[in-house]
């Protein structure tokens, strides 16, 4: 567990930030937004995109004249995929800031792909994606950008790159709020512009990143509510499953 900037003067590195929430929620844009202030801060990171494979498995199967990933493989053969693809670029990732001593901002982390499977159906992967997966440290502040099922259709819908259906956003949406570690996230607001959810993101970072580099502090009805929260000067700790 990562000490507490009390603990340490409010000095306390931050080696990893995961952001996570439903396709359409922001998560890209905000991790790469995120990873450009802390290295403008002086707090270097590098963004991570810690993809499980699901659009790619998507695209292939509509080339082979399927509808969709899981007509190509089946469910258990996408969770198989997902899991090891996405085991494999957070080691990957994990690795190289060791290597660096750069911050890593995970754009999607463990408790995405314990989402999906649940989202799937699958509670038996589950069981033994935990296993596989208990090997990573926990983020010290894990970021659920919520945003409406409707909302984050519109949004994928109006980029064009892929397809997402409601029914899959809607039991993504509810499979992360049923998480174990749910409790831990920090909850942000999606909703609105880029640039509010980052000034929302940044604020719940300003114990790591200097007065002149944060945006102004959200008074306590505008900040959104963390369960775990970085602002009370303890440092939000991903719960281990």
């Amino acid at each position: 567990m990562a000490r507490s900037l009390r603990a340490t003067g409010g000095t306390a590195r931050l080696r990893r930030v995961a952001l996570i929430g439903i396709d359409g929620s922001g998560k890209t844009t905000q991790a790469h937004r995120l990873a450009d202030a802390l290295t403008a801060a002086g707090r270097p990171a590098t963004y991570h995109r810690n993809a499980g494979g699901r659009r790619w498995l998507g695209r292939l199967a509509n080339r082979l004249g399927r509808p969709d990933a899981q007509r190509l493989v089946g469910r258990n053969g996408v969770l198989a995929v997902e899991s090891v693809l996405r085991w494999l670029a957070i080691a990957a990732a994990l690795l190289s800031c060791l290597v660096t001593g750069r911050t890593a901002v995970m754009d999607r982390y463990s408790a995405c792909q314990y989402a999906s499977i649940r989202a799937h159906g699958g509670q038996r992967w589950e069981r033994l994606a935990r296993v596989g997966y208990r090997v990573f440290p926990p983020p010290q502040v894990t970021f659920l950008l919520t945003v409406d099922p409707a909302e984050a259709y519109r949004r994928i819908e109006r980029r064009g790159d892929d397809h997402e259906t409601m029914g899959w956003l809607t039991a993504a949406d509810t499979a992360y709020r049923t998480l174990p570690e749910y409790p831990s996230f920090v909850l942000v607001d999606a909703s609105g512009a880029p640039e509010d959810v980052e000034r929302r993101i940044r604020a719940h970072l300003a114990a790591w990143l200097p007065a002149e580099a944060g945006p102004p502090a959200l008074d306590a009805s505008a900040a959104d509510v963390p369960v775990a929260a970085a602002i009370r000067g303890r440092s939000p700790v991903q719960a281990r499953p």
